[in-house]
């Protein structure tokens, strides 16, 4: 079988390194790719949907898998499905879910799927005047793609009233922020749930946690994400269950029901409240860096488990995950997320895998034989373990062992997780003493 995926990140470095174990893989290309994936895929130097689709269908390619929500809101699955080539991803309708958040929100509130209490505006006075009767935090969103970053939580109605008229006269996420979505603030802990799904069927991966801000202890600004961890600890067998119930399967089946059954992977970003887990918000592709946490513990096979998604023939039954835990370590470059530079020459990733560790490049070149910075998020450092704990020391390890001038990271992943553990084993003891 021959594999295309679309994407340069870690992301797509993480489903080609995945893929390749697949038995029925025999050819792996990425477009554009980046020269750290080299040793496992043909780099296909082409950018535009019509050459991504031309490439497809002169190397007939039997499947293709999109790692960027970009290509999906521009739909580019529907140009395939057109060709008869299959396509892992959801057709432009469907990747609404993630494209437009106001229609994400409108969807949940026709079918009953918990989130946050909202409102949509387009005018700025009418978005003042209903900010001046809600309480603070509040919760500001660009309704349109910002590359995860068009979030802002304001803590009065000074930061609120400055946010929406930044979004909506186009300054700081231009079109993305024509619209804005206004939200109630959620209070508790947030936790990542991909799923596969074929247009009916939903199977959830193993749940996980990303770590948005760019220091320790969660501060700092906003990133494309820091580092992530599975399973997340938060996400117990019950609340699992229960965001199966109430969030995945209906929301797979309204979507169906609308005209538009979403084939691909849905991502849900929960909040777990006191209320159980409401939805912060969806995305239509992998995550990132969750898929570099998540992926490493799967034991199925990607290639065919994508096919049968594809072909509507999905089962729970493969789909398995191998036991333990995995962390990942995001290293970034000097200045991000504001800005950062590039052309730092980078030592050490061999000697990270020596310590057991996986390194998938996000943002790197080959200048004269040796890997530079070429990006924000440069490497992800990844372990395995058979607990969490194990499994944070073993990627310290290997992010240990890797240097460039200005190179930044979080000395955290994690840690919520662990804590989770620790708070849990001393309950049962608690439990146990009073038996």
């Amino acid at each position: 079988m021959k594999v295309l995926v679309i994407g340069s990140g870690g992301r797509e470095h993480a489903l080609l390194w995945k893929l390749s174990q697949s038995p029925s893989v025999t050819e792996l290309y990425a477009v554009p790719g980046n020269e750290g994936m080299a040793d496992i895929a043909s780099l296909v130097p082409v950018k535009s949907n019509e050459d991504i689709l031309d490439f497809a269908r002169l190397m007939q390619i039997d499947l293709t898998v999109a790692g960027p929500e970009t290509v999906l809101t521009e739909g580019l699955a529907d140009q395939f499905e057109a060709e008869g080539l299959a396509f892992f991803g959801p057709l432009k309708a469907a990747a609404r879910i993630e494209g437009s958040k106001s229609f994400a929100k409108s969807l949940m509130k026709k079918y009953g799927i918990p989130t946050a209490a909202y409102e949509v505006f387009t005018d700025e006075d009418k978005a003042v005047e209903y900010l001046k009767t809600q309480s603070f935090p509040i919760v500001i969103k660009a309704d349109g793609l910002a590359a995860g970053k068009g979030v802002i939580i304001a803590k009065d109605l000074e930061e609120a009233t400055h946010t929406v008229k930044d979004m909506l006269e186009g300054n700081s996420f231009g079109d993305a922020g024509r619209s804005v979505v206004i939200e109630e603030f959620m209070t508790g802990e947030e936790a990542s749930v991909l799923c596969f799904c074929d247009g009916t069927t939903v199977v959830p991966m193993v749940s996980s946690q990303d770590h948005k801000r760019i220091g320790d202890g969660d501060t700092g600004p906003n990133t494309g994400g820091m580092g992530a961890y599975a399973p997340a600890p938060v996400m117990t067998r019950e609340l699992i269950e229960e965001a199966n119930v109430r969030i995945l399967r209906p929301m797979e089946a309204a979507m169906k029901k609308e005209g538009y059954p979403f084939k691909g992977c849905l991502y849900a970003g929960l909040m777990i409240t006191d209320e159980g887990p409401k939805v912060v918000e969806f995305n239509c592709r992998f995550g990132d860096p969750e898929t570099e946490a998540v992926l490493p513990l799967l034991d199925g096979d990607l290639a065919q488990i994508m096919l049968d998604c594809v072909n509507g023939k999905l089962t729970h039954e493969e789909v398995t995950w191998k036991d333990g835990y995995a962390v990942d370590v995001v290293l970034a470059s000097g200045g991000y997320p504001a800005s950062h530079t590039s052309g730092e020459i980078i030592s050490g990733i061999e000697d990270a895998k020596k310590e057991d560790c996986i390194v998938f490049h996000a943002g790197t070149a080959k200048k004269n034989g040796e890997f530079v910075v070429n990006g924000g998020r440069v490497l992800n450092v990844v372990a395995i373990a058979p607990t969490l704990e194990e499994a944070k020391e073993k990627a310290y390890k290997g992010v240990s062992r890797i240097h460039w001038m200005g190179m930044q990271y979080r000395h955290d992943i994690a840690d919520k997780g662990i804590k989770h553990l620790k708070d849990h084993q001393l309950f049962h003891k608690e439990i146990r003493k009073g038996l």
